[in-house]
């Protein structure tokens, strides 16, 4: 029976392939050299397709993919309509923070009920975010890098993921709240567990051994 596996390029394919290896599963081609977007394994029925981090959620939900790995911030903004759930991976991990320009007051402007500008990837999470907190935005969504948006007066403040915080530094740009942490999961279609059950369980299983701590 296939398998299809939905991972994107990058940091998350590589901390991923410990877990494949766990699985039994090895990739023919590494996607980063090679220009194909579907990428077959050392077992016949099972193929990885390569796609865009952002994606990953479609694909497994539409049924393009059994499985798929995304971070909790795509899943998040994605809603995880018709998605299961079942692992943690604990790889990419980072942070989703607020952001500002050194020179910009972030606690005085909350204080004082100041209406901020937001530029993130992620409207959903820094929407949800100052609700919580009571303060009043306008969101600006942006593609490109969050940093210049605070450097050239676009917004007051950003929502993005902080890894090391050098880009911030480099920036002149610090970070001043953690919204939350994020890591990398497992989404599988939930009608292809159901029909696909014997080949894809052993899948999961293998995934949660290998797990790093």
């Amino acid at each position: 029976m296939k398998l299809t596996i939905a991972l994107s390029k990058g940091r998350i394919f590589e901390e991923t392939l410990p877990l494949l290896a766990a699985a039994g599963i090895q990739p023919a081609e590494d996607p980063e050299s090679s220009r194909k977007l579907v990428i077959d394994t050392n077992h016949e029925h099972v193929k990885l397709v390569i796609v865009r981090a952002s994606d990953v959620p479609t694909y497994v939900q539409y049924g393009a993919a059994d499985l798929g790995i995304a971070g909790r911030d795509v899943l998040i903004e994605h809603g995880g309509d018709g998605l299961y759930q079942p692992l943690d991976l604990n790889i990419a991990r980072c942070k989703m923070m607020v952001a500002v320009s050194n020179d910009f007051d972030y606690e005085a402007a909350v204080k004082h009920g100041a209406r901020l500008k937001i530029a993130t990837k992620y409207p959903q999470i820094a929407r949800e975010h100052f609700a919580r907190k009571g303060v009043h935005v306008d969101i600006i969504k942006l593609y490109g890098s969050m940093e210049l948006a605070p450097l050239v007066g676009l917004a007051d403040a950003i929502v993005d993921l902080v890894s090391t915080g050098n880009t911030l530094k480099a920036n002149n740009l610090q970070a001043v709240e953690h919204i939350l942490d994020i890591s990398s999961r497992l989404v599988v279609n939930q009608a292809a567990l159901k029909l696909k059950y014997s080949t894809i369980q052993p899948v999961l299983d293998a995934f949660a051994s290998a797990v790093p701590a």
